[in-house]
């Protein structure tokens, strides 16, 4: 019994030692709870000894746990670069963090990484406190920093890449995208921010390649397919677009988008029927009712149905009558009903809100230029279409096209 007590109190009273001065050396603070703890259990074998009371087990595993087990984890995890108290810190960031006390978070993790510029996890969450602020910068340089410490941290990665997108600096965010797709080229995220880029720098080549990787790991993916689609389209490769709006489709049947898309190809096509089928599913649709009723309508005047063309372009015009209205207008088409077609009386001086489009830029670009395409081609015969013609590139002009509908027009005249 005195054999165990003059051992016990040897080795605990040199870790304490060790701690202390470990403590004064890297002149860091929180040693200090681990010094307490340690002082309690000595205390308590203190106690044993001087009044010669024999604690119950409960009080001895205490005793041993206090001070000596639980220092020699804090400076066996130390040897490991893990520090119990950062760990600690870290949690309690965390829990700073959720609750959305984002200047207590950042106080403790500033304070840890003061003591420690090697903490991986106290970057990472430093990096996000900062993103969830607004201040993107800071961000990536924390990111940055983590990305240092694991090169394995393709998330950290990604972020980076993200954040530089939304600060506008997209050739960086691409040329970041490309090398982390060639680390990890299954990395959903990072190809379907890399193809946006790609489409909105007009790269629509390079986005096709991206989005071909990328099905390779998701073939199920009605982004990736949709996405492709889009590209496509803006490269005039319809063939091609409509497999993958079909496939989008057919992955997500509340896609009234992509059957939109499929409707404007059959147009292309002159598939007036199939044109028709799919744009009276994309009615369903309030973002795109309006123009698939347009269209609708035009179908119907070019298959000499004017009671329903009429029809058609009224409810149009109900839905969204500014935007109808001025089509109409513009169209020749509809010279033939415009008598019967119900124009809203000072239609410029309305006080109808102008609606917030639920369509990103991509997707509203490439509905124009389908919509365009379909326009030029619908007075075209169909072997006169050379935009059914691929170019050896894969790329068809759209200047053939209009060169053909004004020499139609030469020849009219």
């Amino acid at each position: 019994m005195i054999v165990e007590q003059v051992i016990f109190t040897f080795i605990s009273f040199a870790i304490f030692v060790y701690m202390f001065f470990k403590m004064i050396k890297s002149n860091d603070t929180s040693y200090v709870v681990t010094l307490i703890l340690e002082a309690i259990g000595i205390a308590l074998n203190f106690v044993e000894v001087l009044f010669g009371i024999k604690l119950n087990t409960f009080f001895v595993i205490i005793k041993y746990l206090l001070a000596i087990l639980l220092p020699i984890l804090v400076i066996a995890l130390e040897r490991r670069n893990i520090s119990l108290f950062g760990f600690i810190n870290i949690t309690m960031a965390k829990i700073y963090f959720s609750f959305g006390n984002t200047k207590k978070a950042k106080d403790i993790l500033i304070s840890l990484l003061d003591k420690n510029q090697n903490n991986y996890q106290a970057h990472v969450l430093l990096a996000e406190t900062y993103e969830k602020e607004g201040g993107m910068r800071k961000a990536i340089d924390e990111y940055v920093q983590a990305i240092d410490l694991n090169k394995q941290d393709y998330d950290s990665y990604y972020k980076v890449a993200n954040l530089l997108n939304q600060l506008d600096k997209k050739e960086e965010a691409e040329e970041m995208l490309f090398n982390l797709l060639g680390k990890k080229p299954d990395m959903y995220e990072a190809s379907l921010l890399l193809g946006e880029i790609l489409i909105d720098n007009e790269k629509y080549k390079e986005a096709v390649n991206v989005y071909q990787e990328a099905l390779r790991y998701n073939q199920v993916s009605f982004e990736l397919n949709y996405n492709l689609g889009i590209a496509y389209t803006m490269l005039n490769d319809f063939q091609s677009a409509k497999i993958c709006y079909e496939k989008a489709a057919e992955i997500n049947t509340l896609a009234h988008v992509a059957k939109y898309s499929l409707a404007e190809i059959a147009l292309i096509y002159k598939d007036l029927e199939e044109a028709e089928k799919k744009f009276l599913e994309a009615i369903e649709e309030e973002e795109l009712s309006a123009d698939a009723y347009y269209e609708l309508s035009k179908i119907n005047l070019l298959k000499g149905d004017k009671d329903t063309a009429i029809k058609y372009v009224n409810v149009a015009i109900d839905i969204d009558s500014k935007k109808i209205v001025e089509k109409v207008k513009k169209d020749p088409i509809f010279i033939p009903i415009m008598s019967k077609v119900s124009i809203p009386f000072n239609l410029e001086n309305s006080n109808e809100e102008e609606k917030q489009s639920k369509l990103n830029q991509k997707e509203i670009k490439s509905k124009e230029h389908l919509e365009e395409m379909a326009e030029i081609t619908r007075n075209l015969g169909y072997n006169d279409i050379k935009l059914l013609k691929k170019t050896q590139n894969g790329k068809t002009k759209k200047i053939e096209i209009e060169e053909t509908l004004e020499g139609q027009k030469e020849i009219q005249d």
